[in-house]
């Protein structure tokens, strides 16, 4: 959420990693009701924006995962698509200075490297955080350094969510504590690092 004025939006970790955290269960156990809520929160959370355009960019979000979800015949260039409003919505109503396109790209490339990385032993962890890398350090007009511990703890989410996927998507899962324990912890990294842009 890069901008040219000297302020950047400001977020809450805790809630913001736990809304992915309710989103990223709901995809894994396709219940697209509940990840539309989750995307509700998480986007009302991480943009700020009006119950409309929240809603309208929580549905964008939904749709993209949607198109992202069959393995392996997705739609790729559609979730890019939609993942292009949501950053359009973002920038309209946080005057950010960013390119929707160049962002949802971004977005869509790294969701592309964790797929690939579960599925094949040569993608590396190395390759799934320098593309979390590019996307923080692009949107939130950070130095790469500075971002680097965020994508380091969401990568640790993402094992943790990918090794909870594997023993069978339970909700009762303890593996799923800690998948939140990372994901606020990535974001909390990631708000000390928009802040010292500020």
């Amino acid at each position: 959420m890069r901008t040219s004025e000297p302020e950047l939006r400001s977020f809450d970790p805790v809630v913001v990693g736990n809304r992915e955290a309710d989103a990223w269960v709901a995809y894994y156990r396709h219940e697209w009701r509940n990840f539309l809520a989750a995307s509700v929160g998480l986007v009302r959370a991480a943009f700020g924006m009006t119950p409309r355009r929240t809603l309208e960019g929580a549905w964008y979000v939904l749709r993209a995962n949607q198109l992202w979800a069959p393995y392996p015949d997705n739609q790729s260039d559609g979730a890019q698509a939609y993942m292009r409003r949501v950053y359009e919505l973002a920038v309209q109503h946080n005057g950010l200075s960013l390119d929707p396109a160049k962002a949802a790209r971004l977005e869509v490339e790294w969701w592309r490297i964790h797929r690939a990385h579960r599925h094949d032993a040569a993608v590396t962890v190395s390759q799934l955080e320098a593309a979390l890398v590019e996307l923080y350090s692009y949107a939130y007009g950070a130095e790469p350094e500075a971002v680097r511990q965020a994508a380091r703890k969401r990568v640790e989410a993402m094992d943790l969510s990918d090794r909870w996927v594997g023993t069978g998507c339970h909700r009762d899962d303890p593996l799923l504590a800690a998948v939140r324990r990372a994901l606020v912890a990535s974001y909390a990294a990631l708000r000390d690092a928009v802040e010292r842009v500020r």
